[in-house]
């Protein structure tokens, strides 16, 4: 098997301004399983073998090493930095004023970028936790989300753009009605949105929300993710690569479940990205989505084996009072 994917047959995704970028991306959050150094060395073997959009975030605690990869690809003149598409996301703890270019200003010297090319509030409130924290724990400083608060990172957001330190800016973790209250304040309107999208959770009124407003759905989780932390595990999980109509589809295709899923992603218009440290599973990550597309039928089947079942559910988010999860997703 060849160790590269012809970028040619890679689909391209077009974005609201005529741009496009790549139909797939590399996720970099290593959960509790990889250290930095493992996921920056997938990193590097995912660039050699055709990746060229990459997905980081200052929390995920690796983006120092991912930047030692860039470097060396750009200096050993195998790839230009115009080639990639990177993203990162200002975390919960850097939403006052100011705060938004500091974690920025950190992203760019660790990726050893000059911009990124598109910079995400990673969730719409100043809620965080401990690393490596249980599924109950809570801040006393958190709070719901409010439509001034997040409008001020969003200003910021744009004052970045305006600077060009990013490309474009996005959002992330988002409902219909946050989008509602916050988008016809937007000066700068986000170009991408992350959700977390799979078979068993489709969200199909946000995804279709999103499209109509010229955003483009950027799909976490799009394996369902095995490997995250215990925390967000329930017994209730739905998994999406062991769903009866993903299993039969993968059986019809000769391929593996995961395949199916990140084929019905793609197909959907979304870009998902996701993780693996084998350098096997994300060449055939990337492979699978140049070669024999899922049919119309078979795109039905799945759209209707929707579980609705949230796997990144955000509880160590929640503030004093709050009922339960669900009021993150209003």
């Amino acid at each position: 098997m060849s160790k590269s994917v012809d970028l040619a047959a890679v689909p391209a995704v077009a974005l609201a301004d005529g741009n496009s970028i790549p139909c797939i991306g590399m996720g970099t959050f290593g959960s509790d399983h990889a250290d930095p150094k493992a996921v920056s060395d997938a990193v590097a073997g995912a660039l050699r073998c055709g990746y060229r959009l990459f997905d980081c975030a200052s929390v995920y605690g690796n983006e120092a090493q991912i930047g030692e990869v860039f470097a060396g690809a750009f200096e050993g003149g195998g790839v230009s930095r115009e080639e990639l598409f990177v993203t990162s996301k200002v975390w919960n703890d850097m939403h006052g004023k100011g705060d938004v270019l500091l974690s920025l200003a950190k992203s760019l010297k660790d990726l050893r970028l000059d911009y990124v090319d598109c910079y995400f509030v990673h969730w719409p409130f100043p809620n965080f936790h401990p690393k490596g924290c249980d599924v109950d724990s809570r801040s006393p400083d958190a709070r719901p989300f409010s439509v001034e608060g997040f409008m001020s990172v969003w200003r910021q957001m744009e004052r970045l753009a305006d600077m060009g330190l990013t490309r474009y800016i996005g959002m992330s973790n988002m409902t219909i009605p946050k989008l509602e209250a916050v988008l016809p304040l937007c000066r700068i309107r986000p170009m991408l949105i992350e959700m977390e999208l799979h078979p068993a959770f489709q969200q199909p009124e946000l995804f279709d929300y999103c499209v109509a407003n010229g955003i483009r759905p950027v799909g976490y989780c799009p394996l369902g993710s095995p490997n995250r932390p215990e925390r967000d595990k329930t017994a209730e999980d739905a998994v999406a690569t062991e769903l009866p109509e993903v299993l039969s589809i993968a059986e019809a295709h000769g391929v593996h479940p995961a395949l199916v899923c990140l084929k019905w992603a793609v197909q959907m218009g979304a870009v998902p990205i996701p993780f693996s440290l084998n350098e096997r599973n994300y060449m055939a990550n990337l492979r699978c989505v140049a070669e024999d597309p899922l049919s119309g039928d078979e795109m039905e089947r799945i759209g209707k084996a929707d579980r609705n079942c949230r796997l990144i559910k955000g509880q160590v988010f929640l503030w004093p009072g709050a009922d339960g999860w669900e009021d993150l997703w209003d």
